[in-house]
């Protein structure tokens, strides 16, 4: 069983056609029919079934199985491929969602910059979901991730480094303005300006709007922090917000939510459990993980 061997497989599997996959890879149908006759007789099962009668071929219950693990197999083989060529270089592909790029991870510029690390950043500006993906394919080394609970995957190392809980805000001039703390049903009629999917918020409104057992009305959605803001500041509607990104000058009031278990949001660093970090990696991690 070798490398080639399973990339024939795999393909086999995903076109169901010999010669389809022989012109791929630009070998012969032969070629592919012995590899994977001699796959089958390394694991002890069929992993096709072939029909002479209308050239038809089927994936076995075990071939799909067996390809589960392919697939892993040849994932991490990717990975590793790119890990080892970034071994050589002095570069660190960091993962940075925009909150926690712009709100958050500026404090740590004057330790960067005495260590020598500002410079060797690559930064991927980019939401916490997608960041966790290219982290798992190996096309980042490192990341600091947004989540309503610490992380504990077994994919990853991850260390939580600071959390803030996530409030409600509303301009000075909202009626709201003048509470000390509320309950989320007590939004029912209140116009949210929220942010789209691909921000943590989104997961913490629908958990809140549906623990609260309301149907927010959503006068308007937003991929960028500031216009969510300017949006609130300016009475457009009320927002739910991290206390991470909200400084004095945004002209906003922020309103704790009194419901038990009201969401918080965690911020972590995080890179593959098996990765190996460069010298100037490990210097990044160790100086995001001492400071807090």
């Amino acid at each position: 069983m070798n490398i080639k061997e399973l990339r024939y497989f795999h393909d086999l599997v995903i076109h169901k056609n010999f010669s389809k996959v022989a012109d791929h890879f630009g070998v012969t149908q032969p070629t592919i029919t012995m590899a994977i006759q001699r796959l089958e007789n390394d694991v002890g099962a069929p992993l096709f079934i072939r029909s002479q009668s209308h050239h038809e071929l089927t994936v076995t219950p075990g071939g799909l199985q067996f390809d589960r693990h392919v697939q892993t197999i040849l994932s991490e083989l990717e990975v590793a491929h790119l890990e080892l060529t970034r071994a050589k270089q002095d570069r660190i592909h960091f993962g940075l969602p925009p909150i926690i790029g712009n709100y958050f991870f500026p404090a740590y510029t004057p330790a960067l910059l005495d260590a020598g690390l500002l410079q060797r950043l690559e930064v991927d500006d980019h939401g916490s979901s997608e960041l966790t993906r290219l982290l798992q394919k190996g096309v980042i080394d490192i990341a600091l991730l947004g989540s309503l609970t610490p992380l504990h995957q077994d994919a990853f190392l991850t260390q939580v480094i600071t959390k803030a809980p996530l409030q409600i805000i509303v301009a000075p001039n909202h009626p709201l303005a003048r509470t000390t703390g509320v309950h989320f049903k007590e939004l029912t009629h209140e116009r949210f300006i929220t942010l789209a999917d691909e921000y943590v918020h989104a997961q913490a409104f629908k958990q809140a709007t549906r623990t609260a057992g309301i149907r927010p009305k959503v006068a308007f959605e937003t991929h960028d922090v500031h216009v969510l803001k300017t949006l609130v500041a300016k009475n457009a509607g009320i927002g739910f917000l991290t206390t991470l990104a909200i400084d004095p000058s945004d002209n906003l009031i922020t309103i704790p939510l009194l419901d038990p278990g009201a969401p918080e949001f965690f911020v972590s660093v995080a890179t593959r459990a098996n990765r190996i970090l460069s010298t100037p990696g490990q210097a990044l991690w160790d100086l995001l993980v001492k400071r807090n």
